[in-house]
């Protein structure tokens, strides 16, 4: 599966740096994906709904590692490129129109928590 174009929509936001479309093989769109800067640096999370019990879940993702991998480094490249068109440096954007899609601060603080508990497996699962 071939990544055939990312848009990205700079944020001025403490945290939310980046919103992103990612199209698959000039086919298929997922929407709604979001460039956050964590505690250990800016990472891409996907587009996520808010469950009846208040958590947030995924609404697609990837299965694998290799394509978490492989989407991240080419979505943050983009978000780098797209920082160095408009003058602004990766940590700081300005604010442009994203469809009215707004995400809460308790959606982005799931992002992160996410993220963080998959380092902290990744750390337990490699051997010393």
């Amino acid at each position: 599966m071939d990544i055939t174009e990312v848009r990205v929509t700079l944020r001025e936001e403490p945290r939310l740096k980046a919103f992103v479309n990612v199209t698959f093989d000039d086919d298929f769109v997922v929407r709604g994906m979001k460039v956050i800067e964590g505690k250990n640096g800016l990472f891409v999370a996907m587009p996520s709904r808010r469950s009846k019990d208040g958590t947030f879940r995924d609404i697609a993702h990837p299965i694998n590692n290799e394509m978490r991998k492989r989407l991240e480094d080419i979505v943050l490249q983009e978000y780098h490129k797209k920082c160095k068109e408009s003058g602004k440096s990766p940590g700081a954007t300005q604010t442009l129109e994203q469809e009215d899609f707004e995400v809460p601060n308790e959606a982005i603080d799931a992002d992160i928590a996410v993220r963080e508990s998959e380092e902290e497996e990744k750390e337990e699962e490699t051997p010393i």
